[in-house]
């Protein structure tokens, strides 16, 4: 099977692990901290602003913590993004206003955030569908102005940038994930970032139980009896450990080469689906905008797109949506009507992109996705 997400790891971070195992520390260390400062020198800000998590969704659910979101506030987010977002927003026992997306790029305009902004939002989440980087600057704009907090889940947009600026930095918080399906993994784990430096601050007290940590995670003295702990608020256990960020700075380094070759790999599907019938491809990125290349999307009539998924995998081609709307999920209890949502949603096909596929796996999704696609058209 030709799967739609697969890590790419080798010798590096296998001996990267070992030297974690003859160091008999895996916990949270010196390769943690090492790898919070390349991760910040790769996003362009002070390694004091990012701290190493244990998810992405453990980012989310802080965001809501340092924001203070709670009853009677709403946050505004796009109906395609994860589970995480929603649940996290539910849990302060905030409302979740789930907005509308452009239905072919699959992401918020400044307009759809801002028809769902209203008195009581306190908080904006977007999601960068596909690694796209979208509207990020007009939106975080738009935040600003109303004085309402932005969080970017950058979970698929490690290495995004619009007009030279890292995803994730834009707004008040940014989160990225390095689960196992993602472009840089750590099997489990997330990066998250806070622009304000007091928010920062805690964020990183409220990652280890609400411990105050000025001398750093392992040293937590604060008189002769070390054993003593300084806990001003409650906190949680989100934080990061050396063996999963020993894996994470090897992964840093090949980053590189893997949005390389998944930048070819949707050069490839733009250039061989350019012609094919009743299909529409991604739109092109903005000038300025880099992307990450974590979903290439194809989007057809609704009628036949499940029949083409099943199509491809009898013929050993996996595909998926990704996501599901928020706004039809049952615990949500939302009314909203968002048509450019639901029609994405029937219509759009995730095609596998990862740097493991080769030519030939490439070349095979696309004549099998052309083969199912002619049969359907004819029947």
């Amino acid at each position: 099977m030709i799967n739609v997400f697969q890590p790419s790891l080798g010798e590096a971070e296998l001996q990267a692990v070992a030297e974690v195992f003859a160091s008999n520390w895996l916990g949270h260390g010196p390769r943690t901290r090492a790898f919070e400062e390349a991760f910040a020198a790769h996003l362009g800000v002070a390694p004091d602003h990012v701290v190493f998590i244990n998810s992405c969704t453990a980012g989310l659910f802080l965001a809501m913590d340092l924001l203070d979101i709670g009853p009677g506030d709403e946050v505004v987010l796009p109906a395609v993004s994860f589970i995480a977002a929603g649940n996290a927003v539910a849990a302060r026992g905030a409302v979740p206003v789930f907005c509308d997306v452009d239905p072919h790029r699959l992401n918020p305009d400044v307009g759809h955030v801002a028809d769902a902004i209203t008195a009581r939002t306190k908080a904006v989440i977007i999601l960068h569908y596909g690694g796209h980087p979208g509207a990020v600057a007009g939106i975080a704009e738009h935040c600003r102005q109303r004085g309402v907090a932005l969080v970017e889940d950058a979970a698929c947009a490690v290495a995004s940038r619009a007009d030279g600026r890292s995803c994730g930095t834009f707004g008040d918080v940014g989160v990225w994930s390095f689960d196992a399906m993602k472009v840089l993994v750590t099997g489990d784990g997330g990066m998250l970032y806070v622009r304000d430096a007091e928010l920062a601050r805690r964020a990183r007290r409220l990652a280890y139980h609400g411990l105050e940590q000025a001398a750093g995670f392992s040293n937590a003295r604060v008189s002769q009896r070390w054993w003593e702990l300084d806990v001003r608020e409650h906190g949680r256990r989100l934080i990061g450990n050396d063996l999963t960020a020993a894996i994470g700075l090897v992964q840093l380094g090949r980053l590189p080469e893997f949005a390389a070759r998944r930048r070819a790999i949707t050069e490839y599907y733009d250039a061989a689906l350019a012609d094919a019938p009743a299909l529409r491809l991604p739109p092109p990125l903005p000038d300025g905008h880099e992307s990450s290349y974590y979903f290439y999307w194809v989007q057809m009539d609704a009628a036949i797109r499940d029949q083409v998924a099943a199509d491809l995998y009898r013929s050993g081609v996996y595909t998926t949506f990704r996501y599901p709307p928020l706004h039809k999920v049952p615990a949500f209890k939302s009314d909203a009507v968002l048509p450019h949502t639901e029609s994405a949603a029937d219509e759009t096909l995730c095609l596998p992109l990862h740097q493991g596929l080769d030519d030939a796996d490439v070349e095979q999704v696309v004549a099998e996705l052309r083969k199912s696609m002619e049969s359907r058209a004819a029947a």
